[in-house]
């Protein structure tokens, strides 16, 4: 017999866009992008794994990131958005949480991200301890529409699929 108290399978989804600026580097998925600019953003400004923080704690039901790292925090002024990442992953191990696979989006006309992709996925997988193939990365242009497709920002999208670890009773 399951303990059916909660459900076991939970989806999350999450999404965050920054503005390109000067003097930043540009960090996605916890990769080192080579490009002019970084992202804007009280921590590194990484929007792949903060759209991926957002999808996990929305299917864990444990809030958002701007709760759980306000940016009127100076703990998390500058921080690398990996540490961010595990300390939700950390969290969602104590809920008895365990991620079945994410699927991410990034948005950005420039630069181009397909050679760098199979890096963003594996960073992903590695962070959250997951399987490779359990782990999607995509890259999209706005085809010239708004601030992502002006150039001027980056976004990211993010899905996550949750199951909770449960103990069987007879």
């Amino acid at each position: 017999m399951i303990d059916e108290r909660e459900p076991d399978f939970r989806i999350g989804i999450g999404t965050d866009i920054h503005r390109l600026v000067e003097e930043r580097k540009l960090m996605l998925c916890g990769v080192y992008v080579p490009y002019p600019a970084g992202l804007a953003g009280h921590s590194d400004g990484d929007v792949g794994l903060h759209a991926v923080i957002d999808a996990l704690l929305g299917a864990s039901g444990m809030g958002d990131i701007g709760t759980l790292f306000p940016d009127t925090d100076d703990r998390w002024k500058g921080v690398d958005s990996k540490e961010l990442l595990l300390i939700v992953k950390e969290r969602l191990e104590e809920k008895k949480w365990e991620v079945i696979n994410v699927d991410l989006i990034i948005h950005a006309e420039e630069p181009r991200l397909n050679s760098v992709k199979g890096q963003m996925k594996r960073a992903v997988a590695g962070l959250l301890g997951i399987d490779f193939t359990a782990v999607n990365v995509k890259a999209k242009t706005n085809e010239g529409f708004g601030d992502v497709g002006s150039g001027q920002a980056i976004a990211a999208t993010a899905t996550a699929l949750l199951r909770k670890k449960r103990r069987r009773t007879l």
